[in-house]
């Protein structure tokens, strides 16, 4: 193949969805070329069309999809190329895998969790090729060394659940790679992974077109992946790509409205913020003190909403196994009006804290102050008066909302379990005004979960949480898996509802612009153990701590040429 040849040519496709109430467009005339070695970033919110037209390269649309134009993918072994709309489903079975690949979203259900690891990659080997179950074994285990899996001889018996989340998304990039095809399809690959992880994928991504000659097409709404990753940008708006750019000309001068406003919304550490710093006199957002560090420095003007004190739980083990501890004596306070961002990556104790200040997880060593209550040894008749004046809002709306109930019946449910409405005609009233105070129409009451956006859902969870006017706001990653625009819009909801009525709130999450822009104050976590707390400016801007700088060394930010810079950065660290 010459380097002028494109792996894929997608010439004016057209997708169009038939529903019950109509046909959709989803794709509207979308021309792309992907050269070899070559990474193209396909960006836009939600809806834009950005993986139908990546599902369109490998033949993966449903029934109810009826495409036209060309989708021309060239062989592996340089024979003539082939349009995948015009071949037969035997012919797109040749095609999958050997030709081009896919790395999903989601590797927990893109692996199989009855079948080892290892196995798994052999049958796509065996599928393709005619090698004994030894050969490909020996390459199953092969390309797992290659994606940076440790011991792969023995980890390619183990299954997928005993593997953590960064490495099942390697698992999931080695089964893509096993065959050698010439493109990888790469759908939002880091979406539900924490920075430092992100930065381990990125890494490895980076390195397929320059080892194994890979071209890549990346499907993400996050700009600074963009950024990292991306030769070439298709920015993609209600079906059409409305600007194509490579990435330096696309970040530095942008020329589309969309494109534009695309990355006007994503978060920046250091940038402005969407909340006015508290006030000195109560001590919220202060810095330390001479001779006092800012982990230790804290407010004390007025009680705290939470206070903890050497916090601790552990989890009983079983099968006379020893107690995994999950929270290692923690000191934290939370103010009234104050926002807590609790940062960390997955296994920190993030949500472990959380859960234990809603009571909903045992604390087993240490205080902890709940609005007044001490949490510790509370039994749950008792703690059920405190609770009510806390609002929870979960990181994944779509699985806390009951799919059989209305949205209007999801939001009621604080009302009606507390006894404030005795049924949901009498809540309705409240339900109405709080989905306007979260900016969704109150008709939207009367519609399901999944007939709601993620964005919407999100909207009506955080009105859910609202419901009982607490006092104590419990935010675990809020906004992980929302489109930057759709992210920008929920985070600017939050922080004005939060001015308004003047809730405390811990805001769990890993994205350390998303805190920086809300949070009064900032809390590492680091296996368990706080090792780093202060002001934005402090934590973020001069961190102490050796896991702190790793951690912000490891966001990627959208700008190509300070990504570069930092990419750097980050290796020095990893390597010391």
């Amino acid at each position: 193949m010459s380097a002028q040849e494109p792996v894929i040519d997608v010439r004016d496709l057209k997708v169009t969805f038939a529903t019950d109430a109509g046909d959709v467009a989803a794709v509207r005339g979308v021309s792309l070329r992907v050269e070899p070695g070559q990474v193209l970033a396909i960006v836009g919110e939600s809806g834009s069309g950005k993986t139908v037209t990546a599902r369109s390269i490998l033949g993966l649309l449903p029934e109810t999809a009826l495409a036209s134009g060309a989708v021309v993918l060239r062989r592996n072994d340089d024979a003539a190329s082939s349009d995948v709309l015009a071949l037969s489903p035997a012919r797109l079975r040749e095609v999958r895998g050997r030709d081009a690949a896919m790395v999903f979203q989601e590797p927990s259900t893109a692996l199989n969790p009855v079948f080892p690891v290892g196995w798994q990659i052999a049958e796509g080997l065996r599928a393709h090729r005619r090698l004994t179950r030894a050969e490909a074994h020996r390459e199953a285990v092969d390309v797992l060394r290659r994606v940076g899996i440790p011991d792969p001889e023995e980890r390619a018996k183990h299954y997928p659940h005993q593997f953590s989340g960064g490495q099942k998304q390697r698992i999931v990039i080695a089964q893509a790679l096993v065959l050698n095809p010439g493109l990888v399809i790469a759908d939002e690959p880091t979406t539900a992974l924490d920075v430092t992880v992100q930065a381990e994928i990125l890494d490895l991504l980076r390195r397929l077109p320059e080892e194994f000659g890979t071209a890549i097409v990346l499907i993400t709404h996050n700009m600074g992946v963009v950024a990292d990753l991306a030769d070439q940008v298709a920015v993609m708006y209600h079906g059409r790509i409305v600007e194509q750019a490579d990435v330096r000309t696309l970040f530095s001068a942008p020329q589309h409205p969309y494109t534009r406003a695309l990355l006007d919304a994503v978060p920046r550490v250091g940038g402005p913020r969407l909340r006015p710093a508290l006030a000195s006199a109560v001590g919220r957002a202060r810095t330390a003190p001479a001779g006092e560090t800012a982990l230790t420095a804290a407010p004390s003007s007025a009680a705290p909403v939470v206070e903890a004190r050497s916090l601790t739980v552990t989890y009983p083990g079983r099968f006379r196994r020893p107690g995994f501890t999950a929270v290692d004596g923690v000191d934290l306070t939370i103010h009234a009006g104050e926002v807590l961002g609790l940062v960390g990556e997955s296994g920190s104790g993030k949500t472990t804290i959380g859960r234990a200040i809603a009571g909903l997880t045992p604390v087993t060593g240490g205080e902890l102050t709940v609005l007044g209550t001490q949490v510790r040894g509370i039994h749950e008749r008792e703690f059920r008066a405190v609770r009510r004046r806390i609002g929870f809002v979960f990181q994944d709306p779509a699985t806390s909302f009951n799919p059989l109930l209305t949205i209007a019946a999801c939001v009621a449910e604080p009302l009606l379990v507390h006894g404030v409405a005795k049924d949901l005609d009498a809540a309705r009233p409240r339900v109405d005004e709080l989905l306007e105070a979260v900016q969704l129409p109150k008709a939207y009451g009367d519609r399901f979960p999944h007939e709601l956006s993620g964005g919407q859902r999100q909207r009506a969870s955080l009105a859910r949480a609202l419901a009982l006017d607490p006092e104590l706001l419990i935010a675990d990653e809020p906004t992980s898996a929302l489109d930057v625009s759709v992210q920008a819009r929920v985070l600017d909801l939050f922080a004005r509802l939060q001015e308004e009525l003047g809730f405390a709130c811990l805001f769990i999450s890993h994205d350390l612009a998303v805190v920086d822009l809300l949070a009064d104050r900032i809390a590492v976590l680091h296996h368990g153990r706080l090792v780093e707390q202060g002001t934005g400016a402090q934590v973020l801007g001069a961190p102490r701590d050796p896991y702190t700088q790793r951690l912000l060394a490891s966001l990627p930010v959208p700008d190509p040429v300070e990504q570069a810079e930092r990419r750097e950065a980050w290796r020095a660290l990893v390597t010391r």
